[in-house]
């Protein structure tokens, strides 16, 4: 029986590859033509989403999703979620119908055929470097300026331990919402973690449940209230996956906030 899981494992991973391959692939003159300028963007992203929400139905995923409060399409926010799973990506393009740039590690530009369009698209950060870093903010004021919204995964990579229900989250997300006043969207994602994590021998099809929380208001909070503000939209996503979990029958072995950071 373990032997047959491993095979499943195996082929399925490399069936997500080919899943990703797919439509970028069929809709390559047209993603060519769209990152050409920064007009053409808002349809790049009408096609990541066409992107995203295939590779999640043919890897057998379906999406339900509980709004708090619908979205402004005018208006841009600051997005975050928790970051488990390779699909994050694909569940936020899907999930989300405001158009937004994601900020992402540089690494993930060395996939190929999808790294080419990650570079162009997406504002890259080398987290071991204080320059890049810096760059991010100036690149992100560029997005905003255009009337797009920011994601950004706040706990700054997956955690190594996948016992961790939620890590800790850096203040480079909250900086920038209180830099240019935008509200913070906070994503809760329950089971991308059990669906498909970064642990190869793991996952299945199944349900992945997401709640889009009520915006978090910046208007007029300055710099320093940057970590309260951390720690506000960090509590709301983890109570979340809390209640997620116990409806899923799995209980944490606490309910304290502060052991299961």
């Amino acid at each position: 029986m373990k032997g047959i899981k491993i095979i499943f494992w195996t082929l399925w991973r490399i069936w997500f590859y080919v899943v990703m391959a797919i439509p970028i692939l069929i809709m390559f003159p047209f993603l060519v033509i769209s990152i050409f300028s920064y007009k053409g963007y808002p349809y790049f992203f009408r096609m990541a989403r066409i992107w995203a929400k295939f590779i999640l139905f043919a890897m057998g995923f379906y999406y339900l999703v509980k709004k708090e409060q619908k979205l402004d399409r005018k208006k841009s926010y600051m997005i975050i979620a928790n970051h488990t799973s390779m699909t994050d990506i694909m569940l936020m393009l899907a999930v989300v119908k405001n158009p937004f740039v994601f900020v992402g590690k540089q690494e993930l530009a060395k996939i190929p055929l999808f790294g080419f369009f990650y570079k162009r698209t997406c504002i890259l950060v080398d987290r071991n470097c204080s320059k890049s870093k810096n760059e991010v903010f100036k690149q992100a004021q560029k997005r905003l300026s255009r009337g797009l919204s920011v994601c950004i995964f706040p706990e700054g990579g997956v955690p190594n331990d996948e016992s961790v229900v939620l890590d800790t989250f850096k203040d480079g997300a909250f900086r920038l919402a209180i830099e240019h006043q935008i509200p913070i969207v906070p994503i809760t994602f329950a089971d991308n973690k059990k669906r498909f994590s970064y642990t190869f021998f793991s996952g299945s099809p199944g349900i992945m449940r997401v709640k889009i929380h009520s915006p978090i208001d910046t208007q007029g909070k300055i710099p320093l209230e940057r970590k309260a503000l951390r720690e506000e939209t960090r509590t709301v996503i983890l109570k979340q996956l809390l209640e997620f979990n116990f409806k899923s029958g799995n209980s944490p072995q606490s309910t304290s906030l502060e052991t299961l950071a």
